[in-house]
């Protein structure tokens, strides 16, 4: 059967985020129908000569709303941005190398504001409908870039993720959500969070598709993937805080997916990791990435504060008291965290997890704030791990039986993003099995 072309695949997707009882207004907030279509001809025309740019050539792909687009205000989800910062005067590293491996960019995509939570919704563009069941949330803060990728509208969406922000949404939306080491792949041109953990990351619909992704930002030549053998790889599964206050279907999930590993003959191990106590000491003064956060909006929430989303508001206002002598400790010992977990995880090839501690729950009940502090902290506490001790992880869908989706985290040690890739892979074909 024929492949079909890069415009037909364009044509099919602008047609999903076209649709008026669609999602496409809240998960795309700028459509790039001109550029797409040139971008997707002269694909075809590459492919017609027998030319490939790489593994994403043709590839129809969304990038998060706060990558800069040179000409283009970039919004990062914020009516207050839009309004006051100034075209960017060039794209962004990770576009250009999308770009140069022939990807087709179609849109740019809702998001959390200024990407600070694990929730996705949006007061001032909207809040897309996970596509699973509309009345949901999608997850945050990539949301819009995950309901492109579930509904079709794309077939990579390329977040960023500084506590979960690929993650969380792949996870509560069925797909696969991958956070690189964080020094692999550029942040420059993407609006920060808090630069010292920013990464940038796709999500997609298999582990294969965010291998090719993952290989075109970060420069990395791109070989297809062979799935490792699970027979004897060492897993070690998290104990303790990850695994406290688990809804009725995570309980139910991760722990048959744990049972299907070791049936292949993964040699599985209980980790109690006390290091984790560690980040929640440090978190428990402020955390580095509110601090930092604090620190680039401190004049806009002076200026501006009505105009942002309250609850971001309200996460950004926990550290304006934070000392920076505070601050200054907080970076050491995480600096002394990081060194101690890569140690601790130097004879597992791979640490599990429940990517969240719950299905994603409905946007009506996430609206009192009380109740959107405390879902958003459980949705961010498995994958934040991740980014404040520095390692690669990846968030991949577990079977679900019709009910609501949810995922399996897999941590590794900062640089080994292409053995959790083939780890990945390889546990992706035991549950599609």
């Amino acid at each position: 059967m024929k492949s079909p072309t890069s415009r037909e695949c364009l044509t099919a997707a602008l047609a999903r985020i076209d649709d008026p009882i669609g999602e496409g207004a809240r998960a795309c907030l700028t459509v790039y129908r001109d550029t797409a279509r040139a971008e997707a001809e002269a694909a075809d025309a590459r492919t017609k000569a027998g030319i490939s740019l790489g593994p994403l050539d043709g590839a129809i792909v969304s990038i998060k709303d706060l990558f800069d687009i040179a000409g283009e205000v970039t919004r990062a989800g914020s009516k207050v941005l839009a309004e006051e910062s100034k075209p960017a005067a060039r794209d962004a590293p990770v576009v250009r190398r999308l770009r140069g491996g022939g990807a087709v960019i179609i849109a740019k995509t809702n998001m959390t504001e200024f990407a600070f939570s694990g929730v996705g919704m949006n007061p001032h563009y909207g809040t897309p409908g996970n596509p699973t069941d509309r009345v949901r949330i999608p997850g945050g803060s990539t949301a819009g870039g995950a309901v492109a990728v579930a509904d079709g509208m794309c077939e990579i969406a390329i977040g960023s993720d500084t506590g979960g922000s690929t993650r969380i949404p792949a996870a509560l939306c069925n797909l696969v959500g991958f956070k690189p080491s964080r020094q692999r792949i550029s942040i420059e041109g993407a609006f920060p969070l808090a630069a010292s953990i920013d990464s940038i990351g796709p999500i997609t619909r298999t582990v294969a598709d965010a291998a090719k992704a993952d290989a075109v930002m970060s420069g990395d030549e791109y070989t297809p993937l062979e799935p490792t053998p699970l027979s004897g790889l060492r897993i070690g599964v998290a104990q303790g805080t990850p695994l406290e206050s688990l809804d009725e279907t995570v309980d139910k999930r991760f722990p048959q997916a744990i049972d299907a590993l070791e049936k292949a003959g993964v040699r599985l191990s209980d980790e109690k990791l006390t290091l984790i106590d560690g980040m929640i000491k440090v978190n428990g003064r402020g955390g580095v990435q509110p601090c930092e956060a604090f620190a680039l909006h401190r004049d806009r929430l002076d200026r501006r504060g009505a105009d942002i989303d309250q609850n971001v508001r309200t996460r950004l206002e926990r550290a304006r008291n934070v000392s920076a002598a505070d601050f200054i400790d907080m970076v050491n010992e995480r600096r002394a965290l990081i060194a101690a977990m890569d140690a601790r995880l130097a004879d597992l090839d791979a640490l599990a997890l429940p990517t969240t501690p719950m299905v994603a729950p409905t946007i009506a009940e996430m609206t009192p704030p009380e109740v959107f502090a405390r879902k958003n902290a459980l949705l961010l506490r498995n994958t934040s791990m991740a980014n404040f001790f520095d390692l690669c992880a990846i968030s991949l869908p577990l079977p679900r039986e019709g009910g609501l989706p949810t995922g399996l985290t897999l941590f590794a040690r900062n640089g080994h993003d292409r053995q959790l890739f083939r780890i990945a892979a390889a546990i992706e074909r035991l549950f599609a099995g």
